[in-house]
């Protein structure tokens, strides 16, 4: 995880808008995201995110849970994931 790869991930509107999702509610299923794209967009979106180290997948029967790395991503980058996601604001 770098933060060059981070922010990367964190430029595209949609992934900024999945990001402030997830900090909102903690964890959602994929087919729950409110974003104005089809499923195979938003698979893209949330494996950059989580190639990237932002997020987490974990199975739950017939779905998968993606959830922030938040501890993690304020371990290694203090403070960022917090100002990104004031940043983002309320929708």
């Amino acid at each position: 995880m770098d933060l060059a790869t981070v922010l990367s991930a964190l430029a595209d509107p949609i992934r900024l808008k999945i990001v402030a999702e997830l900090a909102r509610s903690g964890g959602i299923a994929c087919g729950q995201f409110d974003v104005p794209v089809g499923m195979s967009t938003l698979s893209h979106h949330l494996k950059v995110l989580r190639e990237a180290g932002v997020l987490r997948v974990t199975p739950q029967g017939s779905y998968r849970t993606h959830e922030l790395r938040r501890d993690e991503m304020e371990h290694r980058f203090p403070g960022v994931l917090d100002s990104i996601t004031r940043a983002i604001g309320p929708d």
